[in-house]
């Protein structure tokens, strides 16, 4: 009978061969999300599903992404050492997590509370020292700490938000979920150049809306 380090090693081997076969084989964010376990990001009844490559409900009527699609989003913004990043909806802290593995410093913003405060406890006790969590209206991005090397956005937007892409930096990129939360939407890579804005549509996804203002627990 297989014992627990080696069911968690398999379980572990597995999670990445979905990854990988989902299309996320950038060796650095593979290195990431074996580090980061989503287990403790998870609770309640659906703990036991967290090696799933299935997105799963979290507080606040929020959902946790499936890590193939975190995976895909963390590779398409192709995240250097030396980065300063914003993600736009802490939700379960998962993504912010896995983004301390390859940046320099993470901000990550949430409309809820209760979601920032439960991620921040995570972050704690994994010792996630490069990550600041803040409640507050994402919409609007963090122009105190801005401008950013890359931009994440968990929650889908009509459009780019423009308030996020001035706070990019010249040479940045931001990924973010564009369409109407009832319709398709896809998963769209925007590059800052000195020319312009180039844009790149990567999949089709399926996110919450981005929303203004702040949760109703707040």
């Amino acid at each position: 009978m297989m014992d627990a380090e080696d069911a968690d090693a398999e379980r572990k081997m597995q999670f990445l061969y979905a990854l990988r076969s989902k299309g996320v084989t950038d060796a650095r964010v593979l290195t990431a999300m074996e580090a980061i376990d989503r287990g403790p990001f998870i609770k309640g009844l659906f703990a036991e599903r967290a090696y799933e490559d299935m997105p799963l409900p979290i507080a606040c009527g929020q959902t946790i992404s499936q890590p193939s699609v975190v995976g895909l989003m963390t590779q398409a913004l192709e995240v250097t050492a030396r980065d300063k990043v914003l993600e736009i909806g802490t939700g379960s802290g998962y993504q912010a997590a896995i983004l301390s593995k390859l940046a320099r410093r993470v901000y990550t913003i949430d409309r809820h509370r209760r979601l920032v405060r439960e991620a921040r406890d995570i972050f704690e006790a994994q010792d996630l020292g490069n990550i600041t969590a803040i409640t507050g209206d994402g919409s609007h991005g963090l122009p105190e700490q801005a401008p950013f090397d890359r931009i994440i956005v968990t929650a889908a937007a009509e459009d780019p938000p423009g308030p996020l892409l001035a706070q990019l930096k010249e040479g940045g990129i931001m990924v973010v979920p564009v369409g109407q939360s009832d319709a398709v939407q896809h998963l769209i890579r925007v590059r800052k150049t000195a020319q312009g804005l180039e844009y790149d549509e990567l999949r089709a996804v399926r996110f919450v809306p981005l929303l203004e203002g702040l949760g109703k627990d707040t």
